[in-house]
């Protein structure tokens, strides 16, 4: 009875504990957000009590749902106040809810993180020698100091002497940069007439970490290595004898070696996992640099494709141009998935990677004398000539391994009493490729060969790896893996590290290269252009480990690295060139003048090929290889203005107030906007029905001195094409004529729907305007 009675009880007010939990009112999950509201009253022009004033608002306005001043002061970690307006706030879900509803607000997204676009070890113009762009004429030209190029990536090491300001002149005066540095200065970082302003921005990125973390955010210093990198590749002073290791032996200079340049950090460690650059921070740096006066930003990251109301590379990059800077973007690592390109803004200019005539060249041969050439930059080297036991990865496997992961060589699985005084073949996948030579060299083997899965195929990569070594292609890779499994005492040398010139055939298109179609709006082509992104030499962080490893401690000045992250800056450094040569230009006709310029064929006379060795398409290189000598004299292009733009958000839907996101006016939209007529250097025409015709307009402004254009056309069979006028006639510079393309889809023969491409070449003799054409029929 008594027992009964203690157990009701019990059961009674485990009941009500349950039903008081159950009805407890949670504190939701922070995080942080990005909130947009419509156009400030100020303009541009902002004095320090006006962006005390939008700031304020933007502290009133979330008071009112997170309950005080106080706590909105406390929540809000960014307020974008000069070109954007807008803040960046810790939040609950429900608060966030509730700010979403607010009548000011037109767009509130999460502060995710971007990823930079470089391959690392994980899945400059090189001026000793490039081939692709080789010492432009440009530098006789023009010293261009006068132009100002900004950096958005990890910082930069200022004592580089890529960041030299030797025989430099004063900054110039419309700069309204600093420095940024602690009080203290502890960190002893100094800018200079070269290096001419730094900045670093991180709330974003702690406002998603744990705050006790141990990082210093008090510096603009680049401490991963490859801020320093993409921004020396942009505009990196002449820097002689410069060498990795005691290759490529050369000198070495950015696209605009004579260039102003500013970092801008943004990304901060871990960067391997998911990428620490938050677009938080991204919109802030984009708000800083466009206030301090660069002419052009060059921006090596990105991640998933969103609709442009939700990006911060989106509105940051559409409020630099509108105030005549010239972005550019790298396209991203994830190729060649189709439809992986991203950064698909078509005011800004996508870059894809591809490779140079420079190779650094280590052969491996074997013991039936076959003899395979492969990439490297190992800094060690083996005995010449000398022949040692060559095993699979699999074969020196620890006892608890599993032969999958001893494969790729991952960390513990190689059995030392297996792999001592051996050359061990590793695949690649999963781990870094320079992590898989340190668990080679812990487990005592003397060298490794790194060879290509089949998704990898035969893009091959110089890295610094701690051991001698060669990465191999997937053919060659599956002969050593036949030799050693048909051969009683299979044996390899591996020679040392040579550079190589001249290297036929180039440029040939990077594999990890992302590739279009463009998949938020098939009509615009994406990427634009490509340039060197393989194996490229350029500054580096002395405390960043060269193979990224932590075992690794060597330093270096400088490094070759890999990635659409590379390739942008050369296309940011022409752009520095052709700036200063052409300060009236828009952003639209310098990207028309290299899209125009660019070639479509390699040092052999053929077409740029894919790392697959087969033909590439627009959807890898865009309109093809950049040619900086040809696009500062283009003759004719193809412009676009910030209406033209509006007009395009116009069509993709956008309306009222989250237009005003992109442009600090009101904005109506026309009645009638055909994409079609969108004056992209490009023509792409998706879903075509078979004969069914369709007129297509685009205008041609004249940027060279009087003369007259024929059309040409080259074109499948299973198109036709016809323009009107077929000749064009200018007689002064800044005239415009218009012409109209009609295009009619004739029957497939082979019945597929995979997109053909043509192109027009408006010609005078000396210039010569190119535009692709790409049409997908409907079936």
């Amino acid at each position: 009875m008594r027992k009964t009675m203690f157990s009701s009880i019990y059961h009674t007010l485990l009941l009500l504990l349950i039903c008081f939990l159950l009805h407890k009112p949670t504190q939701g999950i922070k995080k942080s957000y990005i909130v947009y509201l419509g156009p400030q009253s100020y303009g541009s022009s902002l004095s320090t009590l006006d962006v005390q004033s939008v700031t304020n608002s933007h502290y009133n306005l979330l008071s009112s749902y997170v309950g005080s001043t106080k706590k909105a002061k406390k929540s809000i970690f960014y307020s974008y106040s000069k070109y954007f307006n807008g803040f960046a706030a810790v939040l609950d879900e429900d608060e966030a809810a509730m700010v979403a509803k607010h009548p000011n607000v037109v767009s509130i997204f999460l502060n995710k993180a971007r990823e930079l676009h470089t391959t690392h070890s994980w899945d400059f113009l090189g001026l000793e020698r490039n081939g692709v762009i080789q010492k432009s004429s440009l530098w006789n030209k023009t010293k261009g100091e006068d132009i100002i190029i900004g950096n958005l990536d990890t910082g930069v090491w200022p004592e580089s002497k890529s960041f030299s300001d030797e025989g430099m002149g004063p900054v110039p005066s419309r700069w309204r940069g600093i420095c940024d540095v602690d009080k203290n200065n502890t960190d002893e970082f100094h800018c200079n007439r070269k290096l001419i302003g730094a900045r670093y921005f991180y709330k974003g990125y702690l406002a998603n970490l744990d705050p006790n973390g141990n990082i210093s955010f008090h510096s603009a210093r680049d401490i991963d290595g490859h801020g320093s990198h993409t921004l020396s590749t942009a505009g990196g002073n002449f820097v002689a004898n410069a060498t990795v290791f005691g290759n490529g032996k050369g000198t070495v200079s950015g696209g605009s070696p004579k260039a102003r340049v500013a970092a801008y950090k943004v990304c901060w460690p871990p960067l391997a996992v998911g990428g620490g650059c938050y677009e938080a921070d991204i919109l802030a740096a984009y708000e800083a640099a466009i206030s301090d006066g660069v002419d052009v930003l060059s921006v090596s990251l990105g991640g998933k494709n969103v609709e442009f109301l939700e990006s911060s590379i989106s509105i940051g990059s559409f409020h630099a141009v509108a105030e005549g800077i010239v972005v550019v973007s790298s396209t991203g690592n994830s190729g060649p998935t189709p439809f992986s390109a991203s950064n698909l803004e078509p005011w800004i200019i996508t870059v894809a990677a591809s490779t140079m005539d420079r190779s650094f060249t280590s052969y491996v041969t074997l013991g039936n004398k076959k003899i395979f050439k492969g990439s490297s930059l190992s800094e060690s080297k083996l005995q010449p000539h000398k022949f040692y036991p060559l095993i699979s990865a699999v074969d020196a496997k620890a006892v608890d391994a599993s032969a999958s992961n001893a494969l790729v060589c991952k960390n513990g699985t190689l059995d030392p009493n297996k792999a001592k005084g051996k050359i061990i073949i590793c695949l690649r996948g999963d781990n870094d490729r320079t992590d898989k030579g340190v668990q080679a060299a812990h487990a005592g083997a003397v060298g490794m060969v790194l060879v290509n899965n089949e998704e990898t195929g035969n893009e091959i990569l110089a890295d610094p790896h701690v051991l001698p070594a060669s990465h191999l292609t997937f053919k060659d890779g599956t002969y050593l893996f036949n030799y050693i499994n048909i051969t009683k005492s299979p044996m390899a040398s591996i020679s040392r590290v040579e550079t190589q010139l001249g290297v036929k055939p180039a440029p040939v298109m990077a594999s990890f290269s992302s590739r279009g179609p463009n998949i938020l709006d098939p009509s615009i082509l994406k990427p634009d252009i490509t340039a060197p992104g393989v194996d490229i030499v350029a500054a580096f962080s002395e405390v960043a480990s060269p193979s990224e490893q932590k075992s690794d401690k060597r330093k270096s000045s400088f490094i070759s690295l890999s990635g659409t992250s590379m390739s942008c800056p050369h296309v940011s450094g022409v752009v520095g060139l052709i700036k200063s040569l052409h300060p009236d230009w828009s952003s639209a006709a310098i990207k028309s003048a290299i899209m125009t310029t660019a070639r479509i064929k390699d040092n052999t006379g053929k077409l740029l090929l894919d790392s697959s060795l087969e033909n590439a398409t627009p959807f890898a290189y865009g309109a093809g290889h950049i040619q900086p000598n040809r696009a500062v004299d283009p003759g004719l292009v193809y412009d676009l203005n910030v209406t033209d733009y509006m007009n395009y958000l116009c069509n993709r839907g956008y309306e009222g107030s989250h237009l005003s996101v992109f442009y600090r006016k009101p904005y109506t939209c026309p009645k009638y906007f055909n994409l079609l007529d969108f004056n992209y250097p490009t023509i792409l025409i998706p879903n075509f029905k078979i004969r069914h015709s369709i007129n297509v307009t685009r205008t041609l402004t004249n940027v060279g001195p009087p003369s007259t254009y024929k059309v040409r056309i080259a074109v499948p069979r299973e198109v036709f094409v016809s323009v009107e006028p077929k000749v064009l006639h200018f007689k002064a510079k800044g005239e415009k004529r218009e012409f109209r393309v009609t295009l009619n889809l004739r029957s497939l023969t082979n019945h597929s729907n995979d997109y053909v491409f043509g192109r027009l070449d408006w010609t005078d003799g000396k210039h010569h305007v190119r535009s692709y054409i790409a049409i997908k029929p409907q079936l």
